[in-house]
């Protein structure tokens, strides 16, 4: 539950490379729960390389930004992002919403949202570095820097937490995802 509301909020995040697009991808494809609502991410970067967001200019973003039309936003790596206010309006409905979220953004999420289930999906550090290199986002000595500063995660205590490694096949770990999310759809 989340802050009074009937619905349930799973907060999905890991480390750049970790696998979180294609188990979001590969959930949208296997579960069939009309109650279990998948949030769009708001992303100031134009569309494409398997990730599911609306692309926003950083102007529209901000615009957005200012009239509080976002449940939640966080900046990383020179971008912004944001979950669209409908989020609260799902929960009061009693869906489970699966939110792509921030690391470190966790601690402002758990003010909104105190009751928020976390999924941290992990993958060994040479699959990390192979995907975000397969990206082509980003040069080799810019992926190297953002491996080299990715410092180790600490839950925050009381936090209901299932870890997820997506260094192996995805239809391990997707069916791994799929399971916690009809779970805590229940």
């Amino acid at each position: 539950m989340t802050k009074g509301n009937n619905g349930n909020l799973i907060y999905v995040m890991g480390p750049s490379g970790a696998g979180k697009d294609s188990l979001l991808g590969f959930a949208r494809e296997h579960l069939d729960e009309p109650r279990v609502l998948f949030a769009h991410r708001y992303i100031t970067r134009p569309s494409g390389n398997g990730e599911n967001h609306v692309p926003l200019t950083p102007a529209e973003f901000e615009a957005r930004s200012s009239l509080g039309l976002f449940a939640l936003e966080w900046a990383s790596h020179g971008l912004r992002y944001g979950i669209g206010i409908e989020l609260d309006a799902w929960l009061a409905r009693g869906c489970t919403v699966i939110v792509n979220g921030s690391r470190a953004y966790l601690d402002r999420a758990l003010q909104r949202y105190a009751q928020l289930h976390v999924v941290h999906v992990e993958a060994a550090p040479d699959v990390l570095a192979a995907r975000l290199a397969s990206r082509g986002r980003e040069s080799a000595a810019e992926v190297a820097a953002r491996l080299a500063r990715e410092a180790p995660f600490c839950m925050p205590a009381g936090v209901a937490l299932t870890r997820i490694d997506n260094s192996g096949s995805l239809l391990k770990a997707g069916h791994a995802f799929v399971e916690v999310v009809r779970r805590i759809a229940g």
